[in-house]
């Protein structure tokens, strides 16, 4: 049915009461929102995350702004149905552009068990841990007894940035502040950060189109307390990097009745996890701050189903955190790690076949991802290497990790002679360090936000990098010497797996992430300290803006 002019004029006026009314600026209403897209499930890899995007887009778009200009907001495609929003509040008196970023997937919620239904209903999760405080850990007992905090998955990792975020702009839109704001939210931060990796480009893309200069990407992830008795807040001027050596173990395959005859690729992987876990060669420090020790993130051999014979394949995955090393500097370590711990398990290994009579298997190679594929090369020609890669990149239903190890192994099937030997490489994702601590911009906020923050008697100080990993890896990266030992030993790279480097390069803005205060992420325990999330943080992250729109 088509409208009358008359009830037309009605219904816009109508909406433009409601956006006057604004619908997120005050505690209330901000908690309010919060709940809503909480309650939008957007586990990553789920349906919701695929919808939550749809559901912004439709929420934002209730703002007349983006009615009266549609082209302000869009939706950018990533994979498997998931999309980046984004929200372009153009001033029209400057190009000076602050890009909001923040992400809007979350783990699983199976660990919640009987009450996984009320995960996303934050509410109503706090009013159900209040009855059954047990259900928690002590310090989340002593927390809820206080009556401050509001726990759900996603409250405080991180859709409460969002929503600050959302805040911000429906704010600037009203009050037509004279600078730009960029709300972009992605999905997939939590795996392989596919969302941001995507949004790069088209962020890269409407700053040369329309001449934008980012002054500054503002991340609004929580503020993480380094311990169960901290109670400061914190804002950080970085965030930290992150690589993954992976190892591809091919030992030799034997019948459990003639056990020395073989090599079980689990008891090699035994001893490389043992010398890695916890490595303090891989600790790194900058500007008073310290990266975490590596440990294991997977491990696991390849034999698809049970026999008597022996497993000779497996692969294990490290997580390694970075401030300044190149990844050829952490190949290089990973190498001489990998070689220290095969010469152990060799060692015990000969010395057994020596006291059994026994002749061996051979010496346990150590073998670069890179320097395998030339020998294969070699021996089966481009042809052959080319129909391997093929085969293996359209295996769908493995992830980018399992593509890496699928790939090493075919090359190693058919380079047995290599056996037995550890194939090293990388898996994505890789997180570059990010960080801005002696930016002049950034040394200026935080100092005015350190004022700022004593007549609210917060606790807060600055930390360099953030520890969590973020997006923000995304927004400041140059290439090094050492870049090229990752793209060779990543066997996905530039087939299923690409960072857009050149659109990185093309940003010199500094990254900042102020959020707000909360506990246990990926927990049940998650909570969100609320006087910080409603009170707190919405002044503090306008004072950002303030301060970029005024220097």
């Amino acid at each position: 049915m088509k409208l009358t002019s008359k009830v037309q004029r009605g219904m816009d006026m109508a909406a433009k009461q409601k956006d006057s009314v604004r619908n997120w600026q005050n505690s209330t209403d901000l908690r309010n929102l919060l709940c809503e897209l909480v309650g939008w499930g957007s586990e990553t890899f789920s349906e919701g995350e695929q919808k939550f995007s749809l559901r912004l887009y439709d929420k934002l778009r209730g703002l007349s702004y983006f009615r009266e200009k549609a082209a302000n907001l869009q939706l950018w495609d990533v994979d498997f149905g998931r999309q980046v929003v984004s929200a372009f509040y153009d001033s029209g008196v400057t190009k000076d552009t602050v890009v909001l970023i923040s992400h809007f997937d979350t783990v699983q919620t199976e660990e919640y068990g009987d009450f996984q239904h009320l995960a996303t209903m934050p509410e109503q999760l706090t009013r159900f841990f209040e009855e059954h405080p047990t259900l928690l850990n002590k310090a989340a007992q002593e927390d809820i007894a206080k009556g401050e905090y509001l726990f759900g998955r996603g409250v405080m990792d991180m859709k409460m940035g969002l929503c600050l975020h959302m805040q911000l702009l429906e704010k600037a839109i009203t009050e037509k502040w004279p600078i730009n704001l960029m709300l972009v939210t992605v999905p997939d931060e939590e795996v392989n950060s596919a969302g941001m990796r995507i949004a790069v480009e088209h962020i890269a893309k409407m700053q040369r189109d329309s001449l934008l200069k980012v002054q500054l990407f503002l991340n609004s992830e929580p503020s993480f307390s380094q311990g169960p008795t901290d109670i400061n807040e914190y804002i950080y001027s970085g965030t930290i990097g992150k690589i993954m050596p992976a190892a591809l173990f091919y030992g030799k395959e034997t019948h459990v009745g003639e056990p020395l005859k073989g090599m079980t690729a689990p008891y090699m992987s035994s001893f490389l996890t043992a010398e890695m876990e916890w490595n303090e060669r891989f600790e790194e420090s900058h500007l008073g701050e310290t990266t975490p020790l590596p440990v294991s993130l997977q491990l696991k051999d390849l034999k698809d189903q049970y026999s008597t014979q022996t497993p000779y394949r497996a692969a294990a995955l490290y997580n390694v955190f970075l401030m300044k090393r190149s990844a050829s500097e952490i190949m290089d370590i990973f190498e001489d790690i990998t070689h220290q711990a095969m010469t152990k398990c060799q060692l015990k290994y000969d010395a057994l076949c020596q006291r059994k009579g026994v002749e061996g298997i051979g010496i346990i190679q150590t073998i670069r991802f890179d320097t395998l594929k030339k020998y294969a090369m070699k021996k089966l020609g481009a042809e052959k290497i080319q129909l391997i890669e093929d085969e293996v990149f359209s295996m769908n239903q493995l992830d980018d990790r399992e593509k890496s190890f699928k790939l090493a192994d075919q090359l190693m099937i058919h380079c047995q002679e290599l056996a037995p030997a550890v194939v090293i490489l990388f898996a994505p994702p890789f997180y570059p360090p990010a960080n801005s601590s002696n930016h002049p911009l950034i040394k200026e906020i935080i100092a005015e936000l350190l004022q700022a923050a004593a007549p609210y008697d917060i606790p807060l100080k600055q930390i360099h990098y953030f520890n969590g990993i973020c997006d923000l890896s995304y927004c400041q990266f140059v290439l090094d010497e050492g870049w090229q030992a990752y793209e060779e030993n990543t066997p996905v790279w530039g087939k299923t797996y690409r960072i857009p480097l050149k659109e990185i390069a093309e940003f010199d803005a500094p990254v900042l992430n102020v959020g707000p205060f909360g506990k246990d992420a990926h927990q049940i325990s998650e909570r969100l300290h609320t006087k910080s999330a409603f009170e707190e943080m919405p002044a503090l992250v306008e004072l950002v803006i303030r301060k970029v729109m005024t220097r």
